[in-house]
């Protein structure tokens, strides 16, 4: 009798093999663990630098005791990559073991000067949400050309601030990082501004 075309046999199954029980074993386990650690020192050496803020001249951006990242990678991309407004840490020209964090306010070429507490920069105001009328002091800078590969910087608590009014340029090259990320104490996790 021969089949109808509806009718059809089944083919014989070939035995599946045992897969292992699902879930995390002791060795899979090390290896996870090994390559978190890895990746995590590979961005902190490289990348990201945990740095603690010292002191008040950055409120109210920046409080003391803070703790945030620092990108150490970004300014190493090329020589123009510093802007105006950018919070740059740096070594500190007077005495490079120590570290600094300020605001950019002048890049190589600008004119700066400050009249009665106000920033011009090229002889236009800067705007400056950053600075609270209560910390902005209302001292006079005579005009001053930023020089090539300098930085005129200053801190956002003006009135509390040691800076490039009272100590001069920053140079490129003790420029290391740019502030990117508050993460200490948790109620002031973000970006920094």
């Amino acid at each position: 009798m021969e089949p109808t075309p509806d009718h059809i046999e089944p083919l014989p199954v070939a035995p599946q093999p045992a897969r292992p029980p699902l879930g995390l074993g002791p060795v899979s386990l090390l290896r996870d663990v090994a390559i978190s650690i890895a990746l995590a020192v590979i961005l902190i050496v490289f990348i990201y630098q945990p740095v603690k803020v010292e002191g008040t001249s950055m409120m109210p951006g920046l409080t003391d005791q803070e703790r945030i990242f620092v990108n150490k990678y970004e300014y190493k991309l090329g020589p123009n990559n510093i802007h105006r407004g950018d919070l740059v840490v740096f070594h500190y020209p007077k005495d490079p073991r120590e570290s600094y964090i300020k605001r950019v306010v002048g890049i190589p070429g600008d004119s700066v000067q400050i009249v009665y507490g106000q920033v011009y920069v090229n002889l236009q105001k800067l705007d400056e949400p950053y600075v609270l009328d209560a910390y902005r002091d209302r001292d006079s800078m005579d005009l001053q050309v930023v020089p090539p590969d300098d930085y005129f910087v200053l801190g956002d608590h003006r009135n509390s601030s040691s800076d490039s009014r009272s100590w001069g340029f920053v140079g490129r090259e003790g420029i290391y990082g740019k502030a990117v990320l508050v993460y200490w104490p948790l109620t002031k996790i973000g970006r920094v501004h």
